[in-house]
């Protein structure tokens, strides 16, 4: 599978690097707005074009997967051009920067007949299935609140701090723990309680968010951009826990028993081996596009959808309007 790279920034870096490991996935193309860029990025991870703009690389067809990695503010044109243009596309998330942008975009996909998937890789890790075997089994008993963070020090990135760019915790940071926390308890949401602090530009720098389920259960989450956090997820049940290390990507999942105030750990489960994680959402847009299928299993349509929802009500509460709206 051929896969052409629209962006060179850090995040394609991270994915070249991934696929240059695979056999299952070839570095073919990379796309930036000033080729001498793209050249470079080109000569360093071994691809065999490289284009000036964006609208060359999605003329080739040899493309067999546009990966989509600019920022947010990006994601909507660029993933609609690619699709007209024929290609299937893997586009990184947060996978717009509204909800109807994001309907448009799979609006398009299901026009074309053509794969359009989301790339928020721990929807695609072996670690999903880990947790969710463990919340399948009892083993905690009824789970009845999760929490997490997630904070990484990148507050001196020009996108994360540019409204024109949809700059901002909230789709870059915020994003995983609403994940998180959706993998386990679902989206059937009775209300939302979010908070933010902003930065001298306007966007987000450190968000709370608190989400009460119909039946009753519960999740917290905090992130910021200005600090490293632990990264920690938290599944708590009637009988015992699961401390998940690094919800962004999962490295160990420990499960305890609770006996009233006590607990005790019962069992650390390694996570298996990876290049870097980015494999699996590649290898599941390789098995969703030979299936003829235009949305993955692991991270459906309707799921992103839903995301983007909550993403868009948090941001109510906000107050913040992106002047790409």
């Amino acid at each position: 599978m051929r896969i052409g790279y629209l962006g060179a920034g850090n995040i394609s870096s991270q994915m070249a690097a991934t696929i240059a490991k695979m056999t299952e996935a070839e570095n073919y193309a990379v796309a930036a707005r000033d080729l001498a860029r793209a050249e470079q990025f080109a000569r360093t991870w071994g691809f065999d074009h490289a284009y000036g703009s964006y609208e060359e690389l999605l003329a080739d067809p040899d493309v067999d997967l546009v990966y989509v990695a600019l920022p947010h503010s990006h994601h909507h044109r660029w993933t609609i051009a690619a699709l007209e243009a024929g290609h299937h596309v893997l586009c990184e998330k947060a996978f717009a920067v509204n909800a109807k942008q994001a309907e448009e975009m799979i609006a398009c996909a299901r026009e074309h007949g053509l794969l359009l998937a989301e790339a928020i890789w721990t929807r695609y890790m072996p670690s999903r299935k880990i947790i969710d075997d463990i919340v399948a089994s009892g083993a905690i008993g009824q789970v009845l609140t999760v929490d997490a963070n997630l904070g990484y020090k990148v507050d001196m990135n020009e996108r994360m701090v540019r409204p024109e760019l949809a700059g901002g915790a909230l789709l870059d940071l915020t994003v995983y723990p609403l994940n998180f926390a959706s993998m386990v308890l679902g989206n059937d949401i009775a209300g939302i309680a979010a908070h933010m602090v902003p930065i001298e530009t306007g966007v987000d720098g450190q968000d709370s968010v608190m989400l009460r389920y119909s039946d009753g259960r519960m999740a917290t989450m905090f992130t910021t951009m200005h600090t490293m956090t632990d990264r920690r997820g938290l599944i708590c049940g009637t009988n015992g826990f699961i401390c998940v290390q690094n919800i962004n990507n999962p490295e160990k999942i420990s499960v305890y028993d609770a006996d009233g105030l006590t607990c005790s750990l019962r069992e650390e489960i390694a996570v298996p081996e990876q290049i870097t994680g980015y494999e699996y959402e590649v290898l599941a847009c390789k098995r969703a596009i030979e299936e003829g299928r235009i949305e993955c299993p692991e991270m459906p349509h309707e799921e992103t959808l839903e995301i983007m929802r909550q993403l868009d009500a948090i941001r109510g509460q906000f107050g913040i309007v992106y002047p790409c709206e």
